[in-house]
């Protein structure tokens, strides 16, 4: 006799091995219908294992993301089943689930065409009307690189021979086509449904070494039903109007070049926005007791190896060698600089928190392949701070910079944040029991904040565990910006301390904190939050006054300086084109304001305004509008 554990805490007795499918029927008759997976004790297994003795069971469905990734993962099954049915000779290599969906990459000496993937996505979808058996079988290792060797796998055979020679090799079929997989997976083909769609085709070297082969990599998408299959590919659609990239080309913020990749060529729009976002952030981080500071750029190779970043992250820094021989890092973070700062004059217990911002320029490696516009860069400026605090203080200042978070969120448009806790990784530095009492600090504030969260195991920095802020945008896609990580070690290792209140000499505990992550990043991802039509107040450039012929320029100009005065950001269009011409060429550029200005305005001392997106205008008293707009031109808090 032994007994499985619900989630809801009842328990199911057994006199003999049972399936997970057959809990599911005890359960009930339509959970068993729903059920793709089981998670036992916490490891994800097959519906068809059997268990024996006691523990504690969850059904996976649709509704979990681990049932949702297995749905994926078998689509990606069923799209290298297809394609080798389609094209004989092609080899598969990986094909991993990733945000959204999956993709496989293929050996094949010919491309693949648009057409070629309508007919891998009917083939799949007659695999799917098959309704092959699915199962697993555990080879020797040696027999699998045999088995696959000699079907001409050689990719997947090397795969294989990179596994310990002791351990044996799972092997998952879908009817007779089968591929190294530990799994789990779903009973059968018929079982994903035909809520698909291949979306693109892209080059990928073989282990992402480009020393290696090119190969073609199939990326797809995979949903529980057409519906969400439907609003996904309408977010595709609407995620590539937003494209930051072609929004900021048409709002002149900014562009890249290949002399210097990964890094922004900022133009005065741009520059005016990126700036608004800092005055925006000072006002706010100085209400909240953070004081500013700036670090050098460039820091001596024995100061990184101090901090432990050599060792972890020195194939991530650009470097640079004196002719006296001294090796130099360009900083890919900024909290050793901080370090220093605290570490001038003594300190006491009396000065803690102690808050200190920086919008510091980093630099990190990133391969040419993984660079995306402003939201993947190599150079880029972190809205960092450090507050040096007790332990006893560690929750307090978690609860605050959360609180500062999500006021900044709101105010900016994001009102749906999810908090993510992470723990510590493989790769750490530190005692256990240091990462113990910071992990027990951060989840306690985490707790009190009362706010959703999930944990990512395993996930935290190299020093410390981390909350981070993901915003879900207007199209409900989700992104990673804000962070808080709580650190007991780099003080330590980098011998900052203050006197406690007995006298004795003590290791801060260092929270690093950012609120946007990147300033680039978070620009990217506002335009692509408003596509492009940012709120008033941050608007690079907030007014256009167009006369409606060259008679009206002097009223025009009168009419800029007086807006300049007050703080509103204003330009006025005096070039030789018809008025039409001038709107179409504004409103493209996502101008909020344009103001007309004719005979009617120049007699009654108004403007005609035409808002963004809008054919309506609606005349006002210039005095009246100065009012109006300086108040809505300012900060929502600051």
């Amino acid at each position: 006799m032994f007994t499985i554990k619900l989630p809801d805490g009842k328990n199911l007795s057994f006199s003999n091995k049972v399936t997970g499918l057959e809990v599911a029927k005890k359960i009930s008759k339509s959970l068993s219908k729903q059920a793709l997976i089981i998670s036992i004790d916490g490891e994800l297994k097959d519906l068809n294992y059997s268990i024996d003795k006691d523990c504690s069971i969850k059904i996976i469905t649709s509704k979990d993301n681990e049932g949702l990734e297995t749905i994926r993962h078998d689509t990606a099954h069923i799209l290298a089943m297809a394609v080798q049915e389609i094209f004989s000779g092609t080899q598969v290599t990986i094909g991993p689930v990733i945000e959204n969906g999956f993709y496989y990459d293929f050996a094949r000496k010919e491309s693949f065409t648009q057409e070629d993937l309508n007919k891998i996505e009917n083939k799949m979808k007659e695999i799917v009307d098959r309704d092959e058996p699915t199962f697993r079988e555990v080879w020797k290792r040696d027999k699998a690189i045999s088995h696959f060797r000699e079907k001409g796998e050689t990719y997947k055979a090397e795969i294989i021979e990179s596994i310990p020679k002791e351990e044996d090799v799972s092997i998952y079929f879908h009817g007779k086509w089968h591929d190294l997989c530990r799994g789990p997976h779903l009973s059968s083909t018929g079982k994903i449904g035909k809520y698909f769609k291949l979306t693109k085709v892209s080059g990928a070297y073989w282990r992402g070494d480009s020393n290696n082969e090119m190969l073609q990599r199939i990326y797809g998408t995979s949903w529980p039903s057409q519906k969400e299959l439907d609003d996904h590919l309408k977010r595709i659609e609407e995620s590539e109007k937003r494209d930051h990239r072609k929004l900021g080309k048409e709002m002149d913020l900014f562009h890249f070049r290949e002399e210097s990749p990964g890094s922004v060529f900022w133009h005065s729009k741009g520059w005016s926005l990126f700036q608004k976002l800092i005055d925006y952030m000072r006002v706010k981080q100085k209400k909240a007791g953070y004081n500013e500071i700036n670090t050098p750029e460039l820091l001596d190779r024995s100061l990184w190896e101090k901090s432990g970043h050599w060792d972890k992250f020195g194939d991530l820094m650009f470097t640079s060698t004196t002719p006296d021989d001294k090796i130099f890092a360009i900083k890919p973070m900024n909290c050793p600089g901080c370090v220093q700062v605290f570490n001038q004059g003594l300190k006491s217990y009396r000065d803690l928190p102690l808050k200190l911002s920086e919008f510091g320029k980093v630099h990190r490696y990133e391969s040419s392949g993984a660079l995306h516009g402003l939201l993947r860069v190599r150079a880029f400026t972190q809205d960092d701070a450090h507050i040096f605090c007790t332990e006893d203080q560690i929750t307090d200042e978690c609860l605050s910079v959360t609180s500062l978070i999500l006021e900044i969120y709101k105010e900016l448009g994001f009102t749906n944040v999810l908090l993510q806790f992470s723990d510590r990784p493989q790769k750490r530095v530190g005692e256990d029991r240091i990462w113990d009492k910071a992990e027990f600090a951060l989840l306690k504030a985490i707790k009190q904040s009362k706010l959703k969260y999930e944990i990512n195991k395993g996930e935290g920095a190299f020093y410390g565990p981390k909350i981070d802020f993901v915003l879900r945008d207007s199209i409900g896609r989700d992104w990673q910006c804000g962070t808080l990580q709580v650190d007991l070690n780099l003080p330590l290792r980098l011998g900052a301390s203050y006197v406690a209140s007995d006298g004795s000499k003590k290791v801060p505990v260092m929270l690093h904190r950012a609120l946007f992550g990147s300033l680039e990043r978070f620009i990217g991802i506002l335009i692509e939050h408003y596509a492009g039509k940012l709120p008033f107040w941050i608007a690079p450039l907030q007014v256009m006054i167009i006369p409606v012929s060259e008679d009206f320029n002097n009223y025009a100009k009168k009419i800029n300086e007086k807006i300049h005065d007050v703080g509103i950001s204003c330009e006025a269009d005096l070039k030789n084109h018809n008025l039409n011409y001038k709107i179409r060429e504004h409103s493209m550029a996502k101008v909020p304001l344009l103001l007309i200005c004719g005979k009617k305005e120049v007699d009654s001392n108004t403007v005609t305004i035409r808002r963004l997106d809008s054919n309506k205008q609606e005349n006002m008293e210039l005095n009246t509008f100065l009012k109006k707009f300086t108040a809505l031109s300012k900060a929502p808090s600051n």
